[in-house]
C-alpha cells in the first residue's frame, strides 16, 4: 500500500504517533511518505495534538481511499492499536529534530485531574507503567520523555533507574510532580543526567506540598539554579499578584521561574511581559532576576 502522513500541527516537534505508524507500515512492506497533494494514496493519516485554538487546519482535498484522523486535537477517544503503540519509532521522519535524540513515554495517565489538562480524561486517573526505556531508546545521547506524571507511578523507581543507567541526558518535557518527591526518589533522580530539570507550581492551593518537595530535591541534588525551571501556570485561575507570589516563592527556594500562559490570546499584556522576563535567560539575568527592575523599564 501507499501511505501518506500529515503532521497537522507542524510545531517543530516530532509527532510520535506518525513515527510509530510509519515504522509499522514500513515493516509490512508499504511505501510511506509525507502527504503530497499531487499523489493518490491507499491511506492518509492525519495526526493533530493541539486543538483548533493553537493549530489552524486548512480544508485540503486529499486523494485517498481512506483518511484516518487521530490525536488529542481531534478527540480524546482515539488510540493506536497495541502493536503500533509499542513499536520502535521511525526517527527518519524527522532527521533534524531526532538526531541523536529519542522520544517516548515510560508512563501514561495522571491522578491529579487538573481542570486545565486533558491527560486524566484521555489516559486515565492513574499513572501506570507504559513501557521500558529500550522500547524507544537505542543509545541516543538525549532522551525526551513525554510522561505526564512519572513520579506518580508505583514503578517510577525502576524507571528512574533505567534513565540513570542510560547515561543519556534526560529532558522531562512535561515537568515533574514535586508533591511526589521523597528522599529515596530524590536521591535516584539526582543520578539522572539532566541539562535542565522542570517541576510545576500550577495550583497555589498546593503550595505547602510543592514547596516541601522542591526543598527536599534541592537539598539532596544540590542542583544549581541555572539548571532548573519551575513551570508556573498563568491566565487560568490566578491573579497577577498570585503569579508574582509564586515566582518569588520559587526564587527563594533557589529555582528559576518559567511562566506558562494558558491562553495567550486572552492574556493581559502584563502576563505576557512576565513570561518574557522569566523565560528569556538574557532578560532575566540582566534584570538581576528582579521583576521590578524589568517592569519599570
Amino acid at each position: 500500500m501507499k501511505i501518506g502522513l500529515i503532521d497537522t500541527d507542524s510545531h517543530n516537534f516530532p509527532n510520535l504517533c506518525l513515527m510509530k505508524l510509519s515504522a509499522y507500515h514500513k515493516a509490512k512492506g508499504d511505501t510511506v511518505e509525507w502527504w503530497n497533494g499531487f499523489e493518490k494514496y491507499d491511506i492518509v493519516y492525519k495526526s493533530k495534538v493541539f486543538t483548533e485554538e493553537y493549530t489552524k487546519e486548512e480544508n485540503t482535498v486529499i486523494h485517498a481511499d481512506k483518511i484516518i484522523e487521530g490525536g488529542t486535537g481531534y478527540d480524546l477517544e482515539n488510540k493506536l492499536p497495541y502493536e503500533i503503540e509499542h513499536i520502535y519509532p521511525d526517527y527518519s521522519l524527522y532527521p533534524k529534530l531526532t538526531k541523536n535524540t529519542a522520544y517516548g513515554f515510560l508512563t501514561r495517565g495522571c491522578p491529579r485531574d487538573c481542570p486545565f489538562c486533558v491527560v486524566s480524561q484521555k489516559e486515565g486517573k492513574q499513572s501506570i507503567k507504559f513501557a521500558d526505556l529500550l522500547e524507544f531508546w537505542k543509545g541516543q545521547k538525549i532522551i525526551k520523555l513525554l510522561d505526564p506524571n512519572l513520579l506518580a507511578c508505583k514503578d517510577h523507581m525502576n524507571l528512574l533507574q533505567q534513565l540513570a543507567d542510560s547515561k543519556a541526558y534526560v529532558d522531562f518535557t512535561q515537568g515533574l510532580d514535586a508533591r511526589c518527591i521523597n528522599k529515596q526518589n530524590a536521591e535516584l533522580l539526582a543520578k539522572v543526567k539532566v541539562k535542565m530539570i522542570h517541576f510545576a507550581f500550577d495550583d497555589i492551593k498546593q503550595e505547602k506540598n510543592i514547596v516541601r518537595g522542591l526543598q527536599l530535591y534541592k537539598e539532596i541534588s544540590n542542583i544549581p539554579e541555572y539548571k532548573t525551571g519551575i513551570y508556573i501556570l498563568t491566565n487560568f485561575n490566578t491573579t497577577h499578584e498570585q503569579d508574582l507570589y509564586r515566582v518569588k516563592v520559587v526564587q527563594e527556594l533557589g529555582y528559576r521561574p518559567y511562566i506558562m500562559i494558558y491562553n495567550k490570546k486572552s492574556a493581559p499584556k502584563i502576563t505576557k511581559d512576565l513570561q518574557r522576563w522569566s523565560n528569556n535567560r538574557m532578560v532575566y539575568y540582566a534584570s538581576g532576576q528582579k521583576w521590578e527592575n524589568y517592569y519599570l523599564k
